[in-house]
């Protein structure tokens, strides 16, 4: 029996023909690989250089005061403003722990994008 039918046979016929795809792969199309490099470069410096911009921050007293921190303190106020009106309503929260934390980046998001945006 040949080597051929031989492998044909054991179910190996993909060992046999593995070298010459390897060659077509390698001797077909360099300058696409490259392209696909080059993208993948690409839009990695963009995601990288997306925080270069200026920082959003206002001045008091002389300091330069970060937004989103004043976004957060704001935002954790409503929200536990919002936790007051709801006990003194008498509206029951099924998952409180979900919720109030929820509430605050709600506001907290939304005060950012109205004042800063």
């Amino acid at each position: 029996m040949n080597t051929r039918n031989h492998l044909l046979s054991t179910g190996h016929a993909c060992l046999e023909a593995w070298p010459s795809k390897r060659r077509l792969l390698n001797s077909r199309n360099r300058k696409g690989a490259c392209t696909g490099i080059l993208m993948c470069i690409l839009t990695l410096a963009a995601c990288l250089l997306t925080g270069c911009g200026r920082a959003p921050s206002f001045d008091v007293l002389g300091s330069f005061f970060p937004a989103w921190l004043l976004c957060l303190t704001l935002g954790v106020a409503l929200a536990a403003a919002s936790v007051w009106l709801l006990s003194r309503l008498h509206i029951a929260i099924a998952l409180p722990v979900l919720t109030y934390p929820s509430l605050a980046a709600l506001f907290t998001f939304a005060l950012w994008l109205e004042l800063f945006r």
